[in-house]
């Protein structure tokens, strides 16, 4: 890929993690997930693209800003996510509990 080129994936990635922030922040728990699985394929293909040529100074000012806003995105994120993913996890447990119950104290057939 060339530096345009890259640079266009990570102005992607921002623009999604820009998007996710704000659909977390609607609690928007599934257009999240999208979102994410967009993202993931844009950096995969980077990931793919993006060697370790010497680069301009621009492009690697650009990518580092890029790369920056993504991770503030993120980590906002992950503070809007933690509490619904520990009530989902909360859920889950209660609903083993009263499977096992269920199963303990089921009468015999």
């Amino acid at each position: 890929m060339i530096e345009e080129q890259i640079l266009s994936a990570y102005q992607d990635i921002s623009r999604l993690t820009g998007q996710m922030l704000a659909v977390a922040r609607n609690s928007e728990w599934d257009a999240l997930v999208a979102l994410e699985r967009e993202c993931s394929g844009i950096f995969a293909q980077l990931l793919n693209h993006d060697q370790e040529v010497p680069r301009s100074n621009d492009f690697q000012r650009r990518k580092a800003e890029l790369i920056r806003g993504a991770l503030d995105n993120d980590a906002e994120i992950r503070l809007l996510v933690e509490p619904w993913l520990t009530h989902l996890s909360e859920l889950i447990g209660h609903s083993g509990r009263q499977h096992r119950l269920a199963q303990t104290y089921r009468p015999a057939e």
